[in-house]
């Protein structure tokens, strides 16, 4: 389960503001917790290695192992071909290599699956036991027993006859998404938590005051809920919009539910009727400013394991004592985080 930004961002802002400590603007935050989630999930790998070194106790969430593999397995994920960042591609319809997911991490296994019950993992090779292996008939790489190699970015997989891409599966662990506490400006200068989740080709809730090109005429003074509109062709869908009208032409558009799958570009039309004797359209063309990847709407979670909300707290506490410039704070999460690493690995 992810770990809410929004409360981690509160609970920040609430300890550095307790003392009048200072304040840290929603732009630090995100980028300050973006790295510190990077660095405890690399920590995680380093913490892995080192309990596999030493005596486990089996008792119930006391090994160390498992708890720790705990937290990488929030990342643990399999390629997926309808998921633009999970999919893996080809160099052209009839290579055998094939790049692996822009959202990898560390691979893991890679298999080979041409029906639902014929699932065999791949053997990893480096180029000198490739070599050596190619030279025997009998231990040459085969449908049943085929192997890769992991080289730029790329799986080069033999047999060469393997060139479906739907037929090779990569289990990994992918990369944390970088954190976001999205938010509006509010009627005072205040910063406001928009409290829905971040989608780049969502558009954002409020009034669009741009881009609006109105010619009705006729038109009923009114307020429209959910206006009706003719889909855009990039089958951007579910957005909502209610369209207020005053006078003959004056408009307001206003998005009240945000959808998804729009892009730059997009002309919405609406189809609504204005009133009686309505002549004349009213369109919207939304412009990279009216799409969430081109404001600070949406927010993002933390994807670490909630266990680890503690230690991520103060590690934020720590960068930003850096950034306010107060050697107490930073000081008292040192010493916070030093006594954590203590318990853990004593």
């Amino acid at each position: 389960m992810a770990i809410s930004v929004d409360t981690v961002y509160k609970t920040v802002l609430l300890i550095l503001n307790k003392e009048q400590r200072g304040y840290m603007t929603p732009d630090e935050f995100n980028k300050i917790g973006t790295q510190v989630q990077r660095e405890l999930f690399e920590k995680c790998f380093e913490d892995l290695n080192q309990q596999v070194r030493t005596p486990q106790t089996d008792m119930d969430y006391a090994d160390r192992v498992a708890l720790t593999d705990e937290k990488i397995a929030e990342f643990k994920t399999e390629n997926d071909q309808t998921v633009a960042e999970k999919a893996i591609g080809v160099t052209n319809p009839t290579s055998n290599i094939f790049t692996v997911p822009s959202e990898l991490y560390k691979l893991g296994s890679v298999t080979y699956e041409p029906s639902s019950n014929i699932y065999p993992e791949m053997q990893r090779l480096g180029r000198s036991e490739f070599y050596n292996i190619r030279k025997a008939p009998l231990t040459t790489p085969t449908k049943n027993f085929p192997v890769y190699l992991y080289e730029d970015n790329k799986c080069i997989v033999y047999p060469t006859d393997i060139i479906n891409v739907d037929h090779i599966k990569m289990q990994y662990v992918k990369k944390p998404t970088d954190i976001r506490w999205g938010y509006n400006i509010g009627g005072l200068g205040q910063y406001v938590f928009t409290n829905y989740p971040y989608v780049a080709t969502a558009i954002n809730i409020g009034p669009i005051t741009t881009s609006i090109t109105s010619n009705i005429a006729s038109a009923t003074n009114n307020t429209y809920s959910a206006a009706t509109f003719t889909p855009p062709a990039s089958g951007g869908t579910g957005a909502i919009f209610d369209v207020t009208v005053v006078g003959a032409t004056a408009t307001n558009v206003t998005v009240v539910s945000q959808g998804s799958g729009y892009i730059a570009g997009d002309i919405i039309t609406f189809t609504q009727n204005f009133g009686a004797n309505t002549t004349g359209t009213l369109s919207v063309t939304l412009t990279e400013a009216n799409l969430f990847s081109g404001s600070q709407q949406g927010y993002i979670d933390f994807g670490l394991q909630t266990s680890e909300q503690t230690e991520l707290i103060l590690n934020i506490l720590l960068y930003a004592g850096i950034v306010i410039r107060d050697p107490q704070i930073i000081q008292v999460a040192q010493s916070e985080l030093q006594q954590d690493k203590i318990n853990e690995k004593s």
